[in-house]
């Protein structure tokens, strides 16, 4: 079903075709009652191979750029702030939700991050899985269509660099980089660890030059395809009435979020003249694995926005549990 609506998609010149037309197609029969399971036991293997391919995106010239990165994240740091101060209370009032629910659903880190520091702190978990799932969806087509049908940029299927032959050897060093990543980003406890730990071993191995290799595009086709029927799946058994409702909430603070990207993406643009379309694809609260794919599509600066996301869900993750304990007295912990 993934693979049908990927075709459509890819028919039809839609953006990221693969993952965005698995994803419809798969999350329509969800909440139209079919019994659809996701491939999850396959995600961490495709998302595995996503992060070799956008680690061979980290060149060594992307290493002389590192010391102009530091103003951004600064200006990274005080969005995420900013988007917090303006979307939990958003929840809260217009969702309805109470004020410890609101907190994890509306706080930009990741979907499983947020529900489980959420869960262990009394929130609802329903109300934060639709909150980040719709999030990253809705994220993910605006951005999208936004540079396809706006901007008039090939946001096609996502490539790598460009394709050199495969010998049997790089095929071993990619294949490495994948299995032993994965470990590594679990033992090291990392978010998202079978997608970060093979991307940084990626992008140190093309960093040093051992490798100028990527998987090839079939393997990436599949793994996109793969990814969205995995999203679209999460919606079975949410009936289309609250599915209707979230997807209202989830818009307008997705428009909120997307309108502080932009205001933080022109705070880049000053600090280190970095592109506008790049700085909103490094702020945009899409998911760092879609948004990498966003940006290899229109050939922006991947490491730029692989790195940015990470800092994101890091602060997230290690600053939101904190200054909610601090505010549990007042009123978000009534």
């Amino acid at each position: 079903m993934g693979t049908a609506g990927g075709i459509l998609f890819f028919l039809m010149h839609l953006p990221l075709p693969w993952m965005l037309g698995a994803l419809f197609a798969t999350m329509a029969a969800a909440v139209g009652g079919a019994p659809v399971t996701a491939p999850a036991r396959l995600r961490p293997v495709v998302v595995a191979v996503i992060g070799v391919l956008l680690g061979a995106r980290f060149t060594p010239e992307v290493a002389t750029q590192a010391s102009v990165w530091l103003g951004t994240v600064a200006v990274l740091m005080a969005y995420v702030v900013a988007v917090a101060l303006v979307v939990v209370p958003f929840y809260h009032r217009f969702g309805r939700m109470d004020w410890t629910t609101a907190y994890f659903a509306g706080m930009p880190g990741g979907l499983s991050e947020m529900i489980e520091i959420g869960e262990a702190n009394g929130a609802k978990p329903a109300p934060i899985i639709l909150a980040h799932s719709l999030r990253i969806v809705i994220t993910i087509a605006l951005i999208a269509f936004w540079f396809r049908f706006v901007q008039g940029q090939d946001v096609g299927a996502a490539s790598g660099p460009p394709q050199l032959a495969l010998s049997w050897v790089d095929a071993a060093v990619l294949l490495g980089c994948a299995v032993a990543g994965s470990v590594l980003g679990k033992r090291l406890h990392l978010p998202a660890p079978t997608f970060l730990g093979p991307m940084a071993l990626s992008a140190a191995l093309h960093l040093t030059g051992l490798t100028h290799s990527a998987p090839p595009p079939l393997l990436v086709t599949a793994a996109q395809v793969i990814l969205g029927t995995v999203l679209g799946c999460r919606f079975q058994g949410i009936g289309a009435a609250v599915l209707l409702r979230a997807v209202g909430l989830s818009l307008a603070a997705t428009a909120l979020t997307l309108m502080l990207a932009s205001g933080a993406g022109l705070a880049m643009r000053a600090v280190a003249g970095v592109g506008v379309d790049q700085a909103i694809l490094a702020l945009a609260p899409g998911g760092l694995t879609e948004m990498g794919l966003v940006a290899l599509a229109i050939h922006a600066d991947v490491a730029f926005v692989a790195l940015h996301h990470v800092v994101r869900i890091l602060f997230v993750i290690l600053l939101a549990p904190l200054a909610y304990r601090a505010l549990a007295g007042g009123s978000l912990g009534r």
